[in-house]
């Protein structure tokens, strides 16, 4: 039986031809998605599902949906998808990851300029009979500063088309190498020097707990008077109220923003202002841009309906379904052992290096670099899949190296990640036992045996006696249950660690009385 596939979003029509041309019954109905519960009464009959963003695909949904074998959304916004309930029903989540970045980086420009010169409201005025051609003065971009916050994919593109505009442009983004942004033409610097600097900031980063708000009433005090701040990225990086406060002071000149902290926008607190321009996130809204995702999620679900390969899943990775059995644990290993090392990782990533000993050295080791590579990005960048985070991981310079050698030592096999950063090298290792679970041996030199759970407290100590009665008591008396309790050391009264599974994701307040403790030198959360 031929397998079948709803589409149930505005995609181009030329998607549906594709499924059709490869022999897949396609049923397009573009209203669908916008309704939850029909799409759950129908989503039982299908194998697949388009989607851009109007549907929400939730739990309820993925729950009645029997056949389901792949999910795939034409653009790279995986948020209106459970990916989790997805992934634990065997449901594979693609996105395109992409093909919408001239597009949206072509619009911040063009919102920059439409800015600079308001062209918005001087066309309004124009068009309502006025002439006030003595209102509307604006200012050149030749000559001043951008500033980039986020120079991946998108951010770069916008950087070459300013510097096209002769503008000088100078970026922040942790995980861009020195030779990247040498190779861009741009100048790295810390945020608070962009903030400093720049008569223009743009945003192209993801929003993450460390990017929600970088815009805030405390940073956008940091920009200098007269600033103009565009964001095309995510709803949510800007405080809303803090720039409307910053706008009406006089501190900050205009804002240009495609996208809002709550969407679709009817109401926002930069409405209404002077000399500040909104779209309705439009970012990806072009007939090329919609042609190319649409045609990429079409070829990329048809390809896996009929073949079983697997092209920018960010549930699994890329490898052929005879590998997937063998591989499926080393590839949990590989991307726990990035996350590991992500998430204590707070300066920018000059080269990563892997080392595969024992029979992992005969496996695909492209895909367990990039499921270590995607590990180790994710904390930050979040949008981050299997194949693109090698490409992401090249973009900014980040050297990837793979070392593949005989059996060593008491393991059968172990896969070590080693990260160099502009301050310090640090490697994690671990191996996969025969009962399949994938278990930490050594960190940073130190031998310990450790298996990831979801919540986990990672702590650096010097070894002296009372450090674990005192950090037990201080969980206890938080009323934090201790699942398992990890040590390792390098020598005698050393350096320690003490990798601990907790039942719950630690308060601030719990995490700040154990930085407290005496011997304690780092403690920090880790979540997998």
């Amino acid at each position: 039986m031929a397998p079948r596939v709803l589409i149930s979003d505005k995609l181009s029509t030329a998607a549906v031809q594709i499924f059709r041309d490869r022999g897949i019954e396609v049923d397009y109905e573009p209203e669908l998605g916008a309704d939850k519960q029909a799409l759950a009464e129908r989503i039982g009959a299908y194998d697949g599902l388009a989607i851009r963003s109007a549907s929400k695909v939730t739990e309820k949904v993925i729950a009645a949906a029997d056949r389901l074998k792949v999910i795939g959304r034409a653009g790279i916004g995986v948020d209106n998808v459970d990916i989790p309930a997805a992934t634990r029903k065997g449901i594979i989540v693609m996105n395109t990851p992409f093909g919408n970045s001239i597009t949206t980086a072509e619009h911040a420009i063009s919102l920059m300029l439409s800015l600079a010169r308001q062209i918005p409201a001087a066309d309004a005025s124009t068009q309502a009979g006025k002439w006030e051609k003595n209102r509307f003065m604006g200012v050149e971009v030749t000559g001043k500063t951008l500033g980039v916050i986020g120079c991946g994919n998108i951010g770069s593109i916008v950087a070459d088309r300013a510097q096209g505009l002769r503008m000088k442009v100078i970026a922040f983004d942790p995980f861009l190498a020195p030779e990247r942004a040498m190779e861009l033409g741009v100048e790295k610097v810390e945020l608070d020097e962009l903030l400093a600097r720049s008569d223009f900031i743009t945003l192209h980063t993801p929003l993450t707990d460390k990017t929600r708000n970088i815009l805030s009433a405390e940073t956008l005090k940091k920009t200098r008077r007269g600033v103009r701040i565009i964001n095309c990225a995510r709803g949510g990086l800007v405080d809303e109220v803090a720039l409307r406060e910053a706008i009406l002071s006089g501190h900050v000149a205009g804002a240009a923003f495609d996208v809002f902290s709550v969407e679709p926008a009817t109401e926002n607190p930069l409405f209404g202002l002077p000399n500040v321009v909104c779209t309705p996130h439009l970012g990806a809204s072009t007939t090329e841009a919609q042609e190319n995702v649409a045609l990429q999620v079409a070829e990329q679900m048809a390809d896996y309906l009929l073949t079983g390969a697997v092209t920018n899943a960010v549930n699994m990775p890329s490898i052929s379904a005879e590998e997937a059995p063998r591989m499926r644990p080393f590839v949990t290993l590989a991307e726990q052992l990035g996350s590991f090392a992500g998430q204590l990782t707070e300066t920018a990533i000059e080269a990563i290096r892997l080392e595969f000993a024992g029979d992992v050295a005969e496996m695909n080791t492209r895909a367990l670099t990039a499921a270590a590579v995607a590990g180790l990005l994710r904390p930050l960048l979040q949008d981050v899949n299997m194949v693109s985070a090698p490409a992401i991981a090249r973009e900014r310079g980040i050297a990837i190296e793979e070392v593949r050698r005989e059996q060593q030592g008491a393991y059968e096999n172990y896969i070590r990640l080693t990260v160099k950063t502009e301050r310090q090298e640090r490697s994690v290792a671990g191996t996969v036992f025969s009962d399949g679970r994938p278990r930490l041996i050594q960190i940073k030199g130190i031998n310990m045996e450790a298996e990831l759970g979801p919540h986990m407290l990672y702590v650096t100590n010097e070894d002296k006696p009372g450090f674990i009665g005192a950090l037990g008591m201080t969980l206890g008396q938080a009323n934090v249950n201790i699942a398992t309790f990890n040590l390792g050391r390098q020598t005698r009264g050393g350096d320690a660690i003490a990798l601990v599974e907790i039942d719950e994701p630690l308060s601030e307040a719990v995490l700040e009385q154990v930085r407290r403790l005496p011997h304690v030198k780092q403690a920090k959360p880790l979540a997998f």
